[in-house]
């Protein structure tokens, strides 16, 4: 203090937008946004998730369009799940070279080519009668080791299919490791795995479901992570690297900020992060009674999420907030 007044004043640094922004310790690009998308079996328009407004279920035709758009934004990528029209015990339909998500992905591949990443869900949860992540042995139980086999050969199904990179999210262990042998035994080296490494059993799945036309009942507690423990994050990160996998990635982001910035600071790895549909709802269902500005609790959230450590964060706002962006 000088003469009783302050002689640092931090102060001077958000005095005007452009100090903020010259000054900001952290920013978001397009291509750090990945695009969440759904393509539905036999859909011949649009279809309206009601938990989640202003996103849908695509048709073929109009996926192609958001993904062209997305290419355009100069987005990272868009990830795409399939919502078949029949499931069965065993998810059959992931494997179909014609079943809807391997279609989506080469339709995807058809329209940008290498300009835009391709990524696909390799997990079983839209295709099964049950809605678990995996098959089931005969008491019930998801079977992990039966489930691999398939999840092996979904990745090769979908790397066939054109995808540039697989997800595998179904929190099996050893999930990364037998989808890298496989890819690597079918040629191919190059395709990318983005594992779901961290992965909570969140009660803010809920508008994912209906998004997906889950068939669950129950939950998924016994192979996703619970939601107190923070190390167990980290041993499973370790696992998915030491397996092969080449982005590991933090899911929900909001209640587990601590947790990004944990794997930012273990990983010497691409850290991404899924602003997933509980979160999305809870900004648009705050901002449709008018109690926050919407476009500005957007950008908050995901800077948010970027200043937790997320260098790439897949998002539903994706393609908005990249407008914004390029806007401002």
């Amino acid at each position: 203090m000088s003469g009783g007044f302050p002689e640092v004043r931090p102060r001077r640094l958000r005095s005007s937008a452009a100090v903020r922004r010259l000054v900001a310790e952290t920013t978001i690009e397009p291509r750090q946004l990945i695009l969440p998308m759904f393509v539905r079996e036999d859909a011949r328009e649009p279809i309206p998730i009601r938990s989640m407004p202003g996103v849908v279920q695509h048709t073929r035709d109009t996926a192609r369009k958001a993904v062209a758009e997305a290419a355009q934004l100069g987005l990272g990528g868009v990830m795409l799940f399939g919502v078949p029209t029949t499931k069965d015990p065993v998810g059959s339909g992931a494997l179909d070279p014609e079943g809807i998500l391997n279609v989506a992905i080469r339709d995807a591949v058809s329209e940008v080519g290498d300009s835009l990443l391709v990524m696909s869900d390799l997990c079983l949860d839209e295709f099964t009668s049950h809605g678990h992540c995996g098959v089931l042995d005969s008491e019930g139980r998801v079977d992990n080791d039966a489930t691999l086999k398939i999840y092996a050969e979904m990745g090769v199904a979908q790397a066939t299919a054109g995808a540039h990179v697989v997800g595998p999210s179904g929190m099996m262990d050893g999930q990364v490791g037998v989808v890298r042998t496989a890819l690597d035994q079918a040629g191919f080296v190059d395709t990318v795995i983005l594992a779901y490494a961290v992965k909570y059993a969140s009660a803010f799945f809920g508008p994912f479901r209906e998004a997906v036309d889950s068939s669950l009942t129950g939950d998924r507690k016994t192979y996703q992570q619970d939601n107190a423990n923070s190390r167990d994050a980290i041993r499973e990160v370790d696992l998915d690297i030491a397996e092969g996998a080449d982005i590991v990635m933090v899911k929900p982001a909001l209640a587990y900020l601590d947790i990004i910035r944990q794997v930012r600071d273990h990983v010497n790895v691409p850290v991404a992060a899924y602003n997933i549909s509980g979160e999305y709802a809870m900004v648009e269902a705050a901002a449709a009674n008018g109690w926050i500005n919407r476009e500005a609790a957007i950008l908050e959230t995901l800077t948010a999420i970027r200043r937790a450590g997320a260098d790439t964060i897949l998002t539903y706002w994706a393609t908005e907030a990249a407008t914004h962006l390029l806007d401002r």
